[in-house]
């Protein structure tokens, strides 16, 4: 039976959090160098097989954030692939960590940028600092200070996709419709597209809160027209020159979902989390029908993947990797894989 958007407010409101994940944790938020006012590279880190790891100065957010770069196949100068995390933003990527992106990209011409640590954040430019989450100048980190950085030590091409998971998804969507042009493609896995409706608020809310923030110092209140301009749903328009790929399922377990439930440490818990899980992926697929529509009725065009079964877990996540790819690939101008 088709979800409708009763039912999908219903389930956003109902959720413990936007992702699968552990408790709120209780670590003080990234501590702020006041005098860290230049952007720059301060360490390549080495780690094998084409994987480094960056330490960079960001003068916007006063902190070292870690970015972990995938080098892709042949000589350069190659694309570049941003990749988002979810809701836990570890210093790591949960990309490298449980979706198993260094093994997927090993071999594909594509230098893939992982940066880390954006915990409950949004990947968005905050009005306030946070006593949770912190100093966040996501925006202006991904799209001013990485890419000059980044871009110049893998001497990329110049042409760029960015794709995300869950609130890696919608800050993915967020960032190519507000810096249209920057981004040849973007996919969006598993996430919700709205911000401003009641719906999009609820979701956002939820998904800063789940980690410990006031989502006020996001965007400011609710009439702060700064959650209109980050409504992808509002300016859809905004995509018509860039590839799309969106993709959600239903809910429903899958069979790599049951095995992890099963190799969990407690059972219990994980067939409780797994719950959440359920009614995040449904309202997620209800969140990406009203945004495909959207885009139909612009006559922009989005290639869709519904898929039956499938529960907000990275083994979901991971399987959508391939299929997101094709797209993303065909847009940077690569062999299209079979």
């Amino acid at each position: 039976m088709p979800i409708t958007a009763v039912a999908m407010a219903l389930i956003a409101t109902a959720a413990a959090a936007p992702v699968l994940a552990d408790p709120v944790p209780q670590t003080p938020p990234p501590a702020v160098d006041p005098a860290m006012t230049r952007t720059g590279l301060l360490s390549i880190e080495d780690l094998g097989g084409g994987h480094e790891r960056l330490s960079i100065a960001s003068a916007a957010m006063r902190r070292i954030i870690t970015v972990d770069i995938l080098r892709g196949s042949g000589a350069a100068p190659r694309p570049v692939l941003y990749l988002l995390d979810g809701v836990d933003g570890d210093a790591t990527s949960a990309w490298l960590t449980k979706g198993a992106a260094a093994e997927f990209f090993a071999g594909k011409p594509v230098d893939v940028v992982l940066p880390g640590g954006g915990t409950g954040s949004m990947y968005s430019d905050w009005v306030r600092q946070d006593a949770a989450l912190g100093l966040n100048r996501w925006e202006t980190f991904l799209t001013t200070e990485l890419p000059p950085i980044v871009e110049s030590l893998l001497r990329t091409d110049g042409r760029r996709a960015i794709a995300g998971v869950s609130m890696g998804a919608q800050a993915a969507m967020m960032l190519a419709q507000r810096h249209p042009g920057w981004y040849r493609a973007v996919a969006g896995m598993s996430g919700c597209y709205s911000t401003a409706d009641p719906l999009g608020h609820a979701v956002t809310t939820i998904t800063v809160a789940s980690r410990g923030g006031n989502v006020n110092n996001l965007w400011g209140p609710p009439t702060s027209p700064e959650w209109a301009a980050h409504d992808s749903l509002l300016h859809a328009e905004n995509l018509r020159d860039t590839a799309v790929y969106l993709s959600a399922a239903t809910g429903l377990p899958t069979g790599a979902d049951l095995v992890s439930v099963a190799n969990s440490p407690s059972v219990a818990e994980a067939l409780q989390t797994a719950g959440g899980g359920a009614a995040l992926e449904a309202g997620a697929r209800a969140c990406t029908e009203r945004f495909a529509d959207r885009l139909s009725q612009l006559n922009i065009p989005a290639t869709l993947e519904y898929t039956a079964a499938g529960m907000h877990t990275w083994p979901d996540f991971q399987a959508q990797l391939p299929k997101a790819w094709r797209v993303l690939a065909q847009a940077l101008g690569l062999p299209t894989p079979s």
